[in-house]
């Protein structure tokens, strides 16, 4: 496997550990047997998570296939594997962001994101340009 598969995994486990950490924090208070209760997200930082979370659902399909596209397409590999790995640093960034209500620089790091994977998407366009 590549770098930037393993990136596409990592960003997975990203936005599965972000709600998963919010529910195991408040043992007690979260029911699984009513997982999406409005109630147990009024807390704050509950619903920054759940927030960070469902972000992360929005934005990994893209990287995914970004990703996929570019390396079926014999882009250039180093060059898509550190984006895939900016990418994610970005969105841990992004995590951190999120849960600590940081929202101006919140939307800084989305756009970030969102160019990488916008770069790594054309990266088969472009790879004629590139030097090795």
């Amino acid at each position: 496997m590549t770098v930037a598969e393993w990136c596409v995994f990592g960003t997975l486990m990203l936005y599965l550990l972000t709600i998963a950490a919010a529910k195991w924090t408040a043992i007690g208070r979260f029911d699984n047997s009513n997982p999406r209760d409005p109630a147990f997200y009024d807390d704050p930082i509950r619903a920054r998570a759940l927030g960070a979370h469902q972000n992360g659902i929005e934005a990994f399909p893209f990287f995914a296939f970004a990703v996929l596209l570019a390396e079926f397409r014999v882009g250039p590999l180093r060059l898509i594997d550190e984006l895939a790995v900016l990418f994610l640093i970005v969105r841990i960034a992004y995590v951190f962001t999120y849960l600590g209500n940081r929202p101006t620089l919140r939307s800084i790091l989305w756009t970030i994101g969102f160019a990488i994977n916008v770069a790594i998407f054309f990266l088969p366009a472009v790879r004629g340009y590139l030097t090795a």
